[in-house]
This record gives C-alpha cells, structure tokens and sequence, in this order.
C-alpha cells in the first residue's frame, strides 16, 4: 500500500460553491495510484465540502438560497458576533454538512457518479483562500 497526499488552495470570491474535481483528479493521477480511497479534508471551520451536481448551476444556486433559510444572518440571532453577521450562520453550515470526504477510486479516476462534482462550500461573504487536504490511500 503506498499513500500521497497535497494541500490544495481553493480561492473563493465570496460566499458559493467552488468546484475542485479536476484538481482532485490531477492529484490522484500525479500520485500514480489506481486503486484505494481519496480522503479530502477541509481545514476550516467556516468552510465544508459536498459531492454534488455538477451539470445544472441552479442546483447550487437553491442550496445557497436553502442555506440562508437554514441558517440566516442578523445580528442579534446569535451570541457569536465578533467576526461579523455572516460567522456564526457559516459555523452553523457547515456543522449541518461535512468537513472531510471518502471517495473511492479506481483505474486510476475518482468512481464518482455522472453528475457528480467535489465542491468547497465557502460560508463567509468576504473572499478566502480556503485549505483543503487531498490524501490518497491505495496501489
């Protein structure tokens, strides 16, 4: 078994889904692995990470808009201000999602799904340079 592993910097502009799955893949494919498991790791607390569609935009646009229902922004909503109206709602996201993936390969190619990409979910209004921890497990 042999192991690899990298630390991806994803830029946000602001709050939004950033896809990543073509770095992802270049990572495994430099790693030479064919087979075993991707972890990805986020390094935040105000950031998380999906699997999800990747082939109609207005699906991110809808988890967006469910997100700020979920977990909306006001000042006096939270007792956590001190960093802004938009931290607390992002601890708050990201506690309702992930941190850290799974993702099997194969062939040397993640097995993800037909629509399916790997996204950083940036929670904060302000632009980021987010950390994410690409760790490949296999042969």
């Amino acid at each position: 078994m042999r192991q690899a592993q990298q630390k991806l910097i994803v830029a946000t502009s602001g709050r939004g889904l950033f896809e990543f799955t073509r770095e992802a893949r270049a990572f495994l494919r430099a790693s030479g692995l064919t087979f075993g498991q991707l972890t990805v790791f986020c390094r935040h607390t105000s950031a998380s990470l999906l699997i999800q569609e990747n082939a109609d935009p207005s699906v991110l646009d809808d988890l967006l808009a469910f997100f700020d229902r979920l977990a909306p922004e006001g000042r006096g909503l939270y007792s956590h201000e001190n960093e802004g109206a938009d931290d607390m709602p992002a601890h708050l996201r990201t506690a309702l999602t992930q941190v850290s993936l799974a993702i099997p390969f194969a062939e040397g190619d993640l097995m993800l799904g037909t629509w399916q990409g790997i996204y950083l979910f940036e929670h904060r209004r302000a632009p980021h340079r987010r950390e994410v921890i690409l760790h490949a497990v296999g042969e």
